[in-house]
């Protein structure tokens, strides 16, 4: 028995579509995480700015926890060699990220900040919020429910031998 964690192997995709569908979400979820990086200083304050009913150490870390989540999640997408829980982890946290988006963008329409910007891509570009948001958030989802249906990592009859 070994105390140290085993990596395995990623399973077959379930489909090619899935296949492509998870690479182009980690493709922008890469181009979130840079981008948000690139501009963290502005990033970190846009938070905020929003006016959340949190804590304002909570709302400083929103940032953090955000590209965080962003960063740990495109292993699982890229199908690379994890340990299983780690696996579940990196697909839960795909999830989380089009939830978090999601709930900023409703927060913004909603109780109507003097915001901007969304903060899709950090401070970079300034993308006014909007409709478009929320619908760019489900999109989000709905290209991490169809990556997890796809690459989904309880099942060991897809695994490579």
């Amino acid at each position: 028995m070994s105390i140290f964690v085993k990596v395995t192997p990623a399973g077959i995709p379930r489909s090619l579509q899935a296949k492509q569908i998870s690479i182009i979400y980690a493709g922008l979820l890469v181009v979130f995480a840079v981008t948000q990086l690139f501009t963290f200083d502005e990033f970190l304050e846009y938070f905020p700015s929003l006016g959340l009913p949190f804590g304002a150490g909570f709302v400083y870390s929103l940032a953090a926890i955000i590209v965080a989540s962003e960063v740990f999640a495109i292993p699982f997408l890229l199908r690379m060699s994890l340990s299983p829980a780690f696996r579940w982890l990196s697909m839960l946290l795909g999830w989380f990220v089009p939830l978090f988006w999601f709930f900023i963008s409703i927060w913004i329409i909603f109780t109507n900040p003097a915001i901007e910007s969304v903060a899709f891509i950090g401070g970079l570009v300034e993308l006014p919020p909007g409709w478009w948001a929320v619908f760019t958030s489900l999109a989000l989802g709905l290209m991490a429910a169809w990556s997890s249906w796809g690459l989904w990592p309880g099942s060991l009859k897809f695994a490579k031998k």
